[in-house]
Formats: C-alpha cells, structure tokens, sequence
C-alpha cells in the first residue's frame, strides 16, 4: 500500500484532478473490504463466546452496512485529502524538475538536459552547434536587452526550424545545440542551412533597432558506438574553424576539415599552440 501510494505521486498520476477522485474512491473501497475481511474473522469468535446482543447474521449485516457508510465516507474523505496534498506536492516536482532542464531566457532546454538527451541519441542523427557571430558587439552597441531580444529570437526560429524529432537547446551565451534525427545527412545538411541562411535573411527588431545577424554553425555526426564527448569536440573544432573562415557559414567535420585547418595553419592561425592568441582576438572581435 505504502509503496503504491508513492507511486502516484513519483509517476506524477496525481497531477490531473480526476485522478485524485480516483485515488479517494480506491482508498475508500480498499478500506471497506479490510474491514469486511476483519468482520468475516471476528464475528463468528465473538458469537462461540457468546458476546453478540444479536445473531450472528444480523451482526455481520449491521457491520458490513456501518462499515460501508461510515469506513468508506470516513476513509474516502480522508483519502481526498491526503490525494490533493499530495497532487500539490506532484506539481511542484514537476515543476522543479523543469525549471532544472529549461534555460529561463530562451524557453529551451539547458546544457545539462542536452546533455542527456546527446547521451540518449544513437545513431543517424547530427549534432549541430549554432553560435551566433559577433555577439559581443550587439550587446555593447544595442545594449544587453537586444542581445537577450536576438536569443529569444534566435531560439524561436530554431525551434521553428526543427521538428519534434530534433532537439534544441541553449548550451549558454550565444550557443546553441542542436540534435538532428530521422534524414539523411544530406537532408540534415540541407536543413541546417536552411537555417542559417534565414537567419542571416531577416533582421530582429528590438528596442527601436533592426538588428541584423548571422551565425555559423559546427555538425559532427551520431553514429553507433561513437563516444559522445567526442562528437561534441568535432562540432566545436567545425564551428571554430567556421568563425575561422569568415562567419557565417556552416562547417561539417567531413567537409575537408583537416586539410582547411592545416591551411589556416599555415596563414597564421593556429588551432594548437596559437590557440590561445587567436581564440583572444575572437574574442576581442565579438565573436
């Protein structure tokens, strides 16, 4: 009983109303067959000894029709109660449990739940990491409340974008991950440049300011057996060098990325030991 009862409250059955109606009616039968197991047991007893006012018939009569009207009213109302309480305590879980997933600029899912879910996903899907170019310039030229206008916007059109198969979430800043499942890579490819073709198409209004942006984009693929955390350092090396070769522009692990990193090597930018200097001039350009 005890453990059915936590159940409910764990599988989030007493969310709904008509199911804490439900759970009082359950309680309450549950309650009047006790008793009428523990009638069944003591009534004879009590007749061999000779304690009955009644016969035995009509002992067992009275106690099943007083066990029904005030056990089951009783039990029923208490169980009521106790189901609402319960609902509440439900909701709040619930409740908790999302706020602890959704990043609460953008409505999305954060990092730690797309992490999950990239852990979750097993082959025949992409990952793609969105980042949005220059951000850095945006706010300090429009102010921080167009740059949360162009995340709101820029999460509204990827979740757009993308159907429920896929998920999308705000990794933090101005990145954005995206899982993209059930079509062939190159109709992931296409779609996910699509994507930011539409982006760099339209302009945010915000604040007064029509702000017009790009973002690149870095896709590793899911396959079976692939170890996730290495998916993930694919499509941040692909959006680097994305950032790398201009902006604005969507990179694939595949796309002849060591041969395109190597000559950005030998132009100057190191993605190894000159990591650092050049990931400080990014920065320092907004990117």
């Amino acid at each position: 009983m005890r453990n059915w009862i936590s159940l409910q409250a764990d599988f989030g059955d007493l969310q709904y109303r008509k199911n804490v109606y439900v759970f009082a009616l359950k309680m309450a039968f549950l309650a009047v067959i006790l008793s009428g197991v523990i009638i069944a047991l003591t009534m004879p007893s009590l007749d061999l000894l000779g304690l009955l006012p009644v016969t035995l018939a009509h002992a067992i009569g009275f106690s099943a029709i007083f066990s029904w009207l005030i056990g089951g009213t009783v039990s029923g109302i208490l169980s009521l109660f106790a189901g609402f309480a319960m609902r509440d305590l439900a909701l709040s879980r619930a409740e908790f449990k999302k706020l602890s997933r959704t990043d609460t600029l953008s409505g999305l899912l954060n990092r730690r739940a797309f992490t999950e879910a990239l852990e979750d996903t097993d082959g025949n899907a992409s990952l793609v990491i969105f980042d949005v170019d220059r951000f850095k310039a945006i706010n300090d030229r429009f102010g921080h409340g167009c740059g949360d206008a162009v995340i709101i916007a820029v999460s509204s059109m990827l979740t757009s974008a993308f159907d429920e198969m896929s998920v999308v979430a705000r990794l933090g800043g101005e990145e954005f991950g995206v899982i993209v499942s059930g079509e062939p890579l190159e109709a992931r490819m296409e779609r996910i440049e699509s994507v930011r073709a539409r982006i760099a198409g339209g302009a945010i209004r915000a604040e007064g300011h029509d702000i017009r942006i790009t973002v690149s984009g870095g896709v590793a693929d899911l396959v079976a057996g692939r170890n996730k955390q290495a998916v993930y350092a694919s499509a941040d090396r692909a959006l680097y060098l994305a950032k790398a070769l201009g902006r604005n522009r969507v990179v694939h692990e595949r796309e002849g990325l060591h041969h395109a990193w190597h000559g950005l090597v030998d132009n100057g930018v190191d993605g190894e030991n000159g990591g650092s200097e050049s990931d400080n001039m990014m920065q320092a350009s907004g990117i």
